[in-house]
This record gives structure tokens, sequence and C-alpha cells, in this order.
């Protein structure tokens, strides 16, 4: 069997192991089309993923957002008509750093963005503490802050750290920012030096991928800070309903 196939065959987590042997050749010729059905076939279960979870957050109660603004302030919402023309916008912004993961093109393109972040300005009394809901931010947004006057000064600056030594996207609140508390880091996505299929999902507790990072939220249904042992465990009704709707990514 091709990966593809494999990967509809269950070795969800193998296939992407044997993409991430591949390195460069992945975007070869010979692998491209192959990956690339992979990749779209992944973000459709993301996005599959998403709606199970959103809908039943809304069945329970979940306050999210209302009022918005921004598109990044949604819960969820479908790839911008632009989307194409923005993910050119934010490769150019980027392109004297490296490159931005097929991963996360694949999401904007496929998923749009998602934001399960409790509404903590109409009600402080969160249903989960410290859950870490799945967050990332629209593409519109993002785009807006790396063609940002000083946003190629400040990213440089962390590429000349040796605790960071590259360039990134902020595209999630950290978990304590979610709860409306002081926090660190934005949780981010590493810009490569070189063409890559996914790429470190930084600052993040489980330091992994960004693929990996959407794995572990799916194990949790949405909420992989809940599994934390000072945390408030009471949404395992929830859990038993959605975990065994949700497809491997």
């Amino acid at each position: 069997m091709n990966l593809y196939e494999r990967y509809l065959n269950g070795e969800t987590k193998a296939v992407y192991d044997d993409i991430y042997k591949l390195g460069s050749k992945a975007f070869d010729d010979l692998h491209k089309k192959e990956v690339e059905k992979v990749m779209k076939e992944t973000f459709d279960r993301v996005l599959f993923n998403l709606n199970i979870i959103y809908n039943e957050l809304i069945n329970i109660g979940y306050l999210f957002k209302k009022d918005f603004e921004f598109n990044f302030e949604k819960p969820l919402h479908t790839p911008l008509e632009n989307t194409e023309p923005l993910i050119k916008k934010l490769e150019l912004a980027v392109k004297d750093f490296g490159f931005i993961p097929l991963s996360l093109k694949y999401f904007y393109r496929i998923v749009g963005g998602v934001n399960f972040v409790w509404d903590f300005e109409t009600n402080e009394e969160f249903m989960w503490n410290m859950s870490d809901p799945i967050q990332v931010s629209s593409l519109d947004s993002l785009v807006e802050e790396v063609t940002s006057k000083y946003w190629k000064e400040d990213i440089q600056q962390y590429v000349n750290d040796e605790n960071f030594g590259c360039a990134f996207l902020n595209i999630s609140a950290d978990d304590l920012h979610k709860d409306n508390v002081s926090g660190g880091q934005p949780y981010a996505i590493e810009i490569t030096r070189e063409p890559s299929v996914d790429a470190r999902f930084m600052n993040e507790p489980n330091e992994t991928t960004f693929i990996n990072y959407l794995r572990i939220c799916f194990e949790n249904c949405g909420f992989p800070g809940i599994t934390r042992p000072n945390t408030n465990n009471e949404y395992q009704a929830f859990f038993n309903k959605v975990k065994p709707q949700l497809k491997q990514i």
C-alpha cells in the first residue's frame, strides 16, 4: 500500500513518521501528490472533528464569544474567500526567515480557524479551568501581524537569541492567557529554513509538531490541558459522548 492507502487503513501516525523521514524529498514529483492527498485527508478529518466538538459544546451550554469584531474571535470559521492570496502574502512576508510549513497552509485552506476559548468577558466562572482549549488564529489576523511595521525587526531578535534560534508565527494564546491570567509566550509554529511538511509547535507543554498537537487535542476532545493532575476533570460525560465520534489524524 502507498502512504495514502496506509493512512486510510489506520496507520495515521506511522504514515506521518515516514513522511517526515522523506525530508525535502516529500516535495519531489515522486512523492508530492501522495503527500498532499494525505494532508488533505488529515485536515478534512480535523474539520470534521472540530465540528463534532463544537456542536456538543453548544449542546452543553459552553460559553463562546458571540459578538464578533474579528475572525479570530469566532469559535469556528470556514476558510476565507481570499485564502490563497493571503497565504502568498504570508509566504512573502516570511521569506527572509524561511518557509511556512505545509501543515499550516492546509489548515487554513480546509479548516479556516478555531477558537474554543471560554468567553471570560461575559462569565469568569470557567466550565473547565486550565483546560487549554484549542485555538488557531485566523489567517487574516496572522497576515496582519507579520506585515506590521516592526514584525521583522522583532522576530530577528528571536532568531539571534540562543534560546529560540528561529523565526516563528504566533497562532495561539498560551494556557494561562486563555484563562485570563498572566502567562508566557504564545504558542507558535516554527518558520522552517527549508520547505517542510510540518514543523515544531513551540512554547506548548507537549513540545511537539503542529499536526501532533492537533492529534493530542483530539485525544482530549479539544482540551489538552484538562488531563493535568491539578485540573477539574468533570468533563467525563462530554468526553464519553464526543471521543468515539472523532476520527484519527
